[in-house]
């Protein structure tokens, strides 16, 4: 587990930057956090930080948004709409998760039951100034992601709390 203290947004879009350059090719994070935790703005700075400069914005209608950023497949669900999981299965989710595919879900407590288990769960909460974020690994995959985070961290100004 790894806690860190986001002050502003710029510190949230730098830990957007630090996942998406140590991220694996797939694999999948859970983003938790109540409306206006951060967590668009999490999933906007890791596009971003791949090279994405078209509009980014949460998939709350559509449930998904794919992404191929220089031939890197890259699905942002927003499951915060979702009447039941199983409409995961109806549009085919299956296919992201376990494929060449990155997939970052917000909201992934709505896909209970379909979804597999994560590799890296992501929680931000609102403070006072500012965010706490935790960054759990879940999974083999999620663990050496998270090795790669820890040792990046001081590359964009970010401190374990």
């Amino acid at each position: 587990m790894l806690r860190l203290t986001l002050a502003d947004e710029s510190a949230t879009e730098a830990l957007g930057g630090v996942l998406a350059h140590t991220a694996p090719r797939s694999g999948w994070v859970a983003l938790h956090g109540h409306l206006g935790a951060g967590k668009t703005t999490l999933v906007r700075s890791f596009l971003r930080a791949l090279g994405y400069t078209g509009r980014v914005v949460s998939p709350t209608y559509t449930l998904v948004e794919p992404y191929e950023i220089e031939g890197r497949r890259i699905a942002h669900y927003d499951l915060y709409r979702l009447a039941d999981a199983e409409e995961l299965e109806w549009m085919g989710a299956r296919e992201d998760f376990g494929a060449d595919v990155l997939c970052l879900v917000e909201w992934p407590e709505r896909g209970e039951g379909v979804l597999p288990p994560p590799d890296l769960a992501i929680r931000l909460e609102h403070q006072p100034a500012g965010r706490e974020c935790f960054l759990e690994a879940l999974s083999p995959t999620g663990a050496s992601w998270l090795v790669r985070v820890k040792n990046r961290l001081k590359e964009w100004s970010l401190s374990p709390s």
